[in-house]
Order: C-alpha cells, then structure tokens, then sequence
C-alpha cells in the first residue's frame, strides 16, 4: 500500500492551488438556455431569411479546373480557394475570372528535405494595404501575392505557436489559442487565453498536455469563429452544447443549448472513466446522438450553428437558424427556393455533400459563403425544366457555355438580421 508523505501532500496541494489562482472564471451571469428540437426545425422560403442571393459560377480553363472548395476567403477584389483534391489554391478575380494558382511546383522544398512539398490550406496575411497568401510547407513559410507570385520565403523557425494568435480590432488584444502558461519551472496548458499588450488577461480552461494521448476527442473544425461583431469571438469546446464568447477582458457563456435527451450525450461525459478511449466506438453504437455543435454564427437575432453526428441521412436537419427573437427554429437544408434564389437552391444540403461537409465557409462583411459543384447546379436546372425559368446574364451564360464537370460555384447570401 502506497503512503503519501506530509511533503507530498503539501506539493500537491500547492500546485493545485497555484492552478486555481492562476486560472479564470467564466462568466455566466447573463447566460442564455435555448430548448432546441432539430427534429422540429420547418422549412421556409430563401427570401424570409435572405436579403441577397448572388450565384458566381468560377472559370473553368485547363489551367483553373479544380474539385471543390474546402476552404474560402476574400479579399477586397478576389476569392481565394483551397482544393483538397488538386493540393492547391487557386484565385479568382470577384467576378468568377480565373486569376492564378499556386501548387506544389512554386513550393520549393530546401535541399535538406526529401519529402514532397504539398499543403493543406492558407492563411490570409495582411501586409500593409494588401494581402499575402501564406502557405506552411516543410520548413518554410511561402508568401505568394494574389497573382500566384512568390513573394519570400521564410523559416518557420519556432513561431508555429504565434500562427494560432489571432488579433481583435481594437489593436491591443490577442486571443491565444492552446497557450502554455510559464510560472518558473512550471507551466500549464489553456485552451484560450487573452493577452493585452503581451501580458496575460485571462487564462480559461486548463487542460493536460498529453490529453489527446489519454483520450479521444471528436470536433466540428475550429472551435473559433469569428461572426463578424468587431472584439468578438465565439468559442466551443469538446462534447459540449455550450456557446461561449471571447472578449477583449473576458469570456464568458452566452449560450447553452438544450437538446432533446434522445440524442444528447449523458452529462459530465467526459467524466465518464468507462468511455476513456472509447468516444469513438461510444458514437459508433449511438450514431443519432450529437457529439457538438459547430460553425456558429450570431447574425442580428439569429443564430446560424450546425449539430455533429456521426449518422447521416439525407432528411436530418443539422444545419440550423434559431431567432433569439421569436424563438422560430428553421433548418437550412429545407429551405424553399423562391424568386430571389432564381428558383435554385442555395445549399446542396440533402441532394448532395458540400455543405454537409463544410457548411459555410465563411462569414465576411455581412455575407455568408458556401458553394456547390456544377454537377449540383445543373441537376437543379433539370427540375426546373418546363416551368419557364428565366435566369439572369451570369447563369443563362453558365447554362450555355458549361457543363456538369465545370468548377464549382460560389453562393453569396446576405442573411437577414430581423
């Protein structure tokens, strides 16, 4: 039988103390519960929850030709893509005008490296008054501008960390992703911390370093989204319904959501020692139950979030629009193509797989972004057929100069705030 010494005792409880001391709480007070039942989210049409619909339909050359879009952003005067399928990223003027690419050939790996230079997305930089497309790649940083040439090329040395740092707009707040915290000869890991001027804010959720070695975690993509409110952010954790918001002095709950109990996980599941290493297998034999919630965005009175399991049918409804308001839940997939939509869908969701897989990607300057192949858009012309359809230049010139294997297009939406 092992006895613990006075002395180690006392260490443990220091340092347990020194935890406590040193981390953050949470604010609650002005939490918000929302009861949601996907299963009873309705349908409606595109114009009651959007202002704008644009279809831009991408180039299509030898040169441009891509799979789909895994990750998307803009600029000013262009879209900036990355193919999963081709290894590459691609640039489009805002008009769908075919730019430049950047692939394995201009990532030139150092003489040092065997291994085949190849990426899996971007990072946005911005320089002054325009941005760079940073790419991480072996040893190397490659900047390219938005016409596809390289600009430097720069050792990634030991500012890996600082990639995950994300800037407020107030110019003096950093938000720190997965910080390690240095006291002396200790140090403690944090899923956020908030830094001013350098100095640590706030320090929130303390976490082991070696967890995703003790146990298996299942997420969504990045718990961070930014929804477009300057010094906001929302942040979301594992197994939790919980929506929490990063601010430039604090974080705080803002939202815990409320699922039928069906289709939740049990309470403190993470707790749960007969599930260690198990989460997989556990959502494997319970495929209906929802593992987390992701993509959250707050727009006005609504907010846009999608629910993760690991079953799939085409009538589940797992993209949702909850009104703070009036408390109506709408499901995206089950939106009713009207006027503004040229009568065409504005997601894939339930006939295809884009927007299962990625749902938005992005919320930039008031507009929400998704997009789905040429193969989704002209398989939803078909069911037009016969219903004397009229489509505006941009898409009577798609519908006759492309075809179901041309590059995706891109739908902009303007949501509606109400």
């Amino acid at each position: 039988m092992l006895r613990k010494t006075p002395s180690s005792i006392f260490v443990c409880l220091l340092f347990a103390f020194n935890l406590q001391a040193q981390t953050s709480k949470v604010d609650s007070s002005e939490m918000v519960t929302l009861r949601i039942d996907p299963d009873a989210a309705r349908g409606a049409a595109v114009s009651q929850i959007f202002d704008e619909v644009k279809f831009i339909p991408l180039e299509t050359t030898k040169e441009s030709l891509f799979g789909s879009i895994n990750q998307l952003r803009t600029t000013k005067d262009c879209y900036v893509i990355y193919d999963y399928d081709t290894k590459s990223v691609l640039i489009f003027n805002r008009d769908g005008k075919y730019r430049a690419k950047v692939n394995s050939t201009k990532v030139v790996a150092d003489a040092d490296e065997k291994d085949k230079q190849v990426f899996y997305g971007f990072n946005l930089i911005k320089n002054k008054d325009e941005s760079l497309i940073r790419i991480s790649s072996g040893k190397n940083y490659f900047f390219f501008d938005l016409d596809g040439k390289l600009v430097k090329k720069v050792a990634v040395g030991k500012r890996n960390t600082l990639d995950r740092y994300i800037k407020f707009a107030d110019s003096l707040t950093t938000i720190a992703p997965y910080y390690v915290y240095k006291n002396g000869k200790d140090s403690t890991n944090y899923e956020v911390a908030i830094l001013n001027d350098k100095k640590e804010v706030g320090l929130y959720f303390p976490f082991e370093s070696d967890r995703f070695d003790k146990d298996q975690y299942m997420g969504g993509g990045n718990p961070v989204t930014d929804y477009g409110t300057d010094n906001e952010l929302f942040y979301i954790r594992y197994y939790e319904y919980n929506l929490y918001k990063i601010k430039p002095k604090s974080v705080s709950l803002a939202y815990h959501i409320i699922f039928p109990a069906s289709i939740s996980i049990p309470q403190n599941f993470m707790d749960m020692t007969e599930y260690k290493k198990k989460r997989v297998e556990y959502f494997e034999k319970n495929p209906n139950q929802i593992y987390g919630i992701s993509n959250p965005y707050l727009i006005g009175n609504n907010i846009y979030f999608k629910t993760n399991t690991l079953g799939w049918s085409q009538d589940k409804k797992n993209a949702l629009v909850y009104n703070l308001k009036n408390g109506d839940l709408t499901s995206l997939k089950n939106l009713e193509p009207d006027t503004l939509s040229q009568f065409l869908p504005v997601t894939d969701g339930g006939s295809f797989y884009d927007f299962s897989n990625h749902g938005f990607h992005s919320y930039e300057d008031g507009y929400l972004y998704t997009s789905y192949s040429s193969l989704a858009m002209f398989s939803y012309k078909d069911l037009n057929a016969g219903k004397e359809r009229k489509y505006d230049p941009i898409l009577t010139k798609f519908f006759e100069t492309q075809n179901k294997k041309s590059n995706p297009i891109i739908i902009q939406l303007k949501p509606k705030k109400n």
